[in-house]
């Protein structure tokens, strides 16, 4: 999983992430998530799917409103271009985040300020 290959670049460079690979989109282990948020104080949510009217968008939503005074920094969102999935492979590889982006987007909200600002 890509989040995975991207939390552990993170552990070699010495962050510490948490990593939470839904398993299925309905139901959603919201207790998990919720959980999760508690924990770290942060929440950035990943999916390969572009970020419109994405199941990002309602994961993003429910969790910001359901664990907004535990948060540190506003949640992020990141995700896959805003065009119809290509079919050439090479073409659908540039569509979607990589686990360098994915690692990079994690320090661009651990590195937000508590005031909701974002570098």
């Amino acid at each position: 999983m890509l989040a995975e290959q991207a939390a552990r670049q993170l552990a070699d460079e010495g962050t510490s992430v948490e990593v939470v690979d839904l398993r299925s989109l309905h139901p959603i282990d919201w207790d998990t998530c919720a959980t999760s948020v508690e924990n770290t104080h942060h929440l950035l949510v990943v999916e390969e799917d572009c970020r419109f009217a994405g199941a990002g968008a309602e994961i993003a939503a429910r969790l910001g409103e359901q664990c907004f005074y535990v948060l540190d920094a506003p949640v992020q969102r990141h995700a896959g271009l805003d065009i119809p999935t290509p079919y050439n492979a090479t073409l659908e590889a540039a569509s979607i985040p990589t686990p360098t982006s994915i690692a990079n987007a994690a320090l661009e909200l651990l590195d937000a300020t508590y005031h909701g600002e974002t570098s």
